[in-house]
């Protein structure tokens, strides 16, 4: 009976995600989303001069807290300068035919951009669909040689937006379309769906560290100040902190305080996706990401994918961001993925 009880408050919980009804504010670079008539994100496209694809930034709690960095487009004190590619929530990858995706800014010191690469152009606004889930479809572009070369892959990616008083919910649903003859994704740490979240929200650390990419290019992120940071990781096999890095799991959770209450971030995989459940290159610093394609890194070499697509053929992946002003326990998190895997094929 205990156990029915719970369940049937989580249901009661997670059916009221969509209660309040979204909206879009259509401008120039950008459209606003709003829930309940407050303040969500916006689907970012400013352009490949400031920023090598389009993202949502920032991105808001329920309760307002925000819950992204906002280096380099919005720089808050207190904050790191490091990896200036890491912009709001994204989805893009390290080695597409040779092509660095990933690693791509404006922000990055020329002399550090020895290797190839590519660029995500926006193209279109195809749709928007108001209503306690709205939608947002988007097209764009796979552009080799920094933007300037040929066109690798074709994106259309669906965002469903829902919320109620204390959670917010984006589910991304992007379909790759190969228009190569043949589009190969190197096996590679960087990637694939990402957030870069606050400084509140990061592990803290009394040491520095230095990240390599698959070029040899090396970034430092150096010690810093842990007042007010207390971030943490917890993956659906009870695996946590750092060492959540390169492991499997069906969802991960990142806890931690903002703005003096409870905030939790959980992406949650889906069966459908590419190396189900997939591996998560997490860190630390403040870099939330889940890589499918980078298996040969984070198995330690024991397996190898490298992905391949032929022209005309399509790769589709689907994730779903809680973001909730409260602590998401993990029967709550298990039955929301079981939602997702049901609701979204």
């Amino acid at each position: 009976m205990k156990n029915l009880v719970i369940l049937c408050s989580l249901f009661i919980s997670f059916s009221s995600f969509s209660q309040d009804r979204v909206t879009f504010d259509k401008k120039t670079d950008k459209v606003d989303v709003l829930v309940g008539g407050k303040y969500f994100t916006s689907y970012y496209f400013p352009g490949e001069s400031i920023l090598k694809k389009a993202v949502l930034f920032p991105i808001l709690s329920a309760q307002g807290s925000t819950i992204t960095r906002g280096y380099p487009m919005a720089p808050r004190a207190g904050e790191r300068v490091d990896h200036p590619h890491h912009v709001g929530m994204w989805l893009n990858y390290e080695d597409v035919n040779g092509y660095d995706y990933w690693n791509n800014s404006t922000n990055i010191i020329s002399s550090l951009q020895s290797h190839k690469m590519g660029t995500i152009k926006h193209e279109k606004i195809v749709s928007t669909k108001p209503g306690k889930s709205g939608e947002l479809v988007v097209t764009a572009a796979w552009v080799d040689d920094d933007g300037t070369g040929k066109r690798v892959l074709d994106e259309t990616t669906t965002y469903v937006f829902s919320g109620s008083k204390d959670i917010r919910v984006i589910d991304r649903i992007t379909t790759l379309t190969a228009v190569s003859d043949m589009v190969t994704f190197k096996d590679v740490k960087d990637g694939m769906f990402a957030i870069r979240v606050a400084r509140q929200l990061e592990i803290p650390s009394n040491k520095p560290d230095v990240f390599t990419d698959a070029h040899g290019v090396e970034t430092k992120v150096p010690v810093m100040d842990n007042t007010g940071v207390s971030g943490n990781y917890v993956s659906s096999e009870g695996i946590q902190g750092e060492a959540v890095w390169s492991t499997r799991a069906k969802w991960m959770n990142l806890t931690g305080e903002l703005d003096k209450h409870t905030v939790n971030v959980a992406i949650l995989d889906h069966p459908a996706n590419v190396s189900y459940p997939s591996y998560w290159h997490a860190r630390g610093y403040g870099l939330f990401a889940v890589n499918p394609l980078g298996v040969k890194v984070f198995s330690n070499g024991k397996s190898e994918l490298n992905y391949s697509l032929k022209k005309g053929e399509k790769l589709t992946f689907r994730y779903r961001t809680l973001i909730a002003d409260r602590s998401l326990s993990k029967v709550e998190l298990d039955e929301a993925q079981a939602k997702f895997a049901q609701e979204v094929k």
